[in-house]
């Protein structure tokens, strides 16, 4: 497992602890780290934090808590941490205050690259000056019709798999000239679920052909050169009778990568809500994506829970459960993505 430092010395191999740990993008309970997360980022038992509106109740705590766990990873000689919200614009922003000033369904009806681009533009450099330097945004997913739950959430651009391919990308290429990271989701589309995934086991049973239009803007975002792809909750029968994209070698390997050509890094989507639908632990499903070779896992329950699921995969690693070779590349792809910041 060596690698060569710049100086051309082999580099260390990357412990289990290292492997597993960068794969983790944890929630935090508080409105300030606790001392237990901050160990974790220490110690490099987390690659990431998901912060929600309840961590914080103004931008300056938001700035200040950022800080906090940036240096206490730094303290441990950690790679910096991915710290991730939601900022897609319209009703999902973590944080109100700050961009985007506009909606996807606005953007969409603009048809404007240039104002999508902007706006991802301020988005970006609002979200670096908070610390936060990954954006789960833009929705790549295309609605098939006004059922879409998407949709009814104004979460959507557009019904045109053009239109959405073509503001999406622009709006992750705005993120990318503010120096924070986009995150295109959710491959394979969700465009066709009338019901949420984190509250719904959802089954989408169309044909390959009837989801190619979906796939059009994760072409064109793959070939944008975005960062980073968060994978869906749903299962997609015509690829993977019964795993979730999230979980699923046959649509996070074999479509994804080996078809589409993505190279970045993969993260599930929250795999919570997912589990609790399924009669699962949230740890379940993290294993399976882990096994499925998904770079990321995103848990957004208590922490006691995500320090669980960090021994649990720790245990399946150190018993050979999880192959090196697997945990490994997603190992460098996170590092890699790591360095871009």
């Amino acid at each position: 497992m060596t690698g060569t430092s710049s100086h051309g010395r082999a580099a260390p191999a990357p412990t289990l602890e290292q492997l597993i740990g960068q794969k983790l993008v944890v929630r935090m309970d508080g409105k300030t780290p606790s001392r237990s997360l901050l160990a974790r980022a220490r110690l490099g038992q987390i690659g990431g934090v998901i912060v929600h509106s309840f961590n914080f109740d103004s931008t300056d705590a938001l700035r200040s808590l950022t800080s906090k766990l940036q240096q206490a990873a730094a303290a441990g000689g950690q790679p910096p941490l991915l710290i991730a919200l939601d900022q897609e614009g319209g009703s999902v922003k973590t944080v109100p205050s700050i961009p985007p000033t506009l909606s996807p369904p606005q953007m969409g009806k603009l048809v404007s690259e240039r104002t999508a681009q902007a706006q991802g533009r301020r988005t970006g450099a609002a979200l670096r000056d908070l610390g936060v330097n990954i954006d789960f945004a833009p929705v790549a997913d295309v609605p098939a019709s006004t059922g879409s739950f998407l949709y009814s959430q104004g979460r959507t651009w557009s019904f045109s798999p053009v239109t959405t391919a073509s503001m999406s990308v622009r709006f992750s290429a705005g993120l990318g000239e503010a120096g924070v990271i986009a995150s295109a989701k959710h491959f394979p589309g969700l465009g066709l679920a009338t019901v949420n995934t984190d509250g719904s086991v959802v089954r989408i049973r169309a044909t390959r052909a009837a989801m190619a239009p979906g796939l059009k803007p994760f072409k064109a975002a793959i070939a944008g050169r975005v960062p980073v792809i968060m994978l869906a909750n749903a299962v997609y029968t015509a690829y993977d009778a019964r795993n979730a994209a999230g979980w699923s070698y046959a649509i996070g390997t074999t479509l994804l990568r080996r078809q589409l050509g993505f190279s970045g890094v993969t993260i599930t989507d929250s795999l919570d809500g997912a589990a609790h639908a399924r009669r699962l632990r949230a740890v379940d499903l993290a294993l399976h994506a882990a096994k499925a070779g998904t770079d990321m896992l995103l848990l957004t329950g208590g922490e006691e829970g995500t320090r669980g699921a960090y021994h649990l995969l720790l245990n399946a690693a150190s018993a050979g459960t999880l192959q090196d070779a697997r945990l490994l590349a997603s190992y460098r792809r996170i590092r890699a993505l790591k360095a871009t910041l």
